[in-house]
């Protein structure tokens, strides 16, 4: 997918909205993201979950599932109000972004 900095927002939404159904994992949102469209490899997401826990968004847990450490990430109340807040952004903009001329 060309021009990848474009969609960086789009898939941190994607991933606090499944985050605010179920907890998530890499491989598991990678495999989400991929079947919209979204090719990210490890060295894209890790650091992208990663951020958003550090910027208060997510917060994880690690769990052993099959006899390997698993980390599941969140959503915090602070992630909730961003995932909110965007939704509202989103709808304005999109519905600009395909309003006919």
């Amino acid at each position: 997918m060309r021009d990848t900095e474009l969609y960086g927002g789009l898939v941190r939404l994607h991933i606090l909205y499944h985050a605010s159904k179920e907890p998530v994992f890499g491989l598991g949102i990678m495999e989400e993201l991929r079947r919209h469209g979204y090719n990210l490899s490890a060295g894209t997401l890790y650091p992208m979950l990663h951020s958003m826990e550090e910027k208060g968004y997510l917060r994880s847990k690690s769990r052993i599932v099959d006899g390997k450490t698993r980390r599941n990430y969140l959503i915090t109340a602070n992630g909730r109000a961003a995932l909110s807040a965007a939704k509202e952004k989103v709808r304005e903009l999109f519905g600009e972004l395909f309003e006919e001329d």
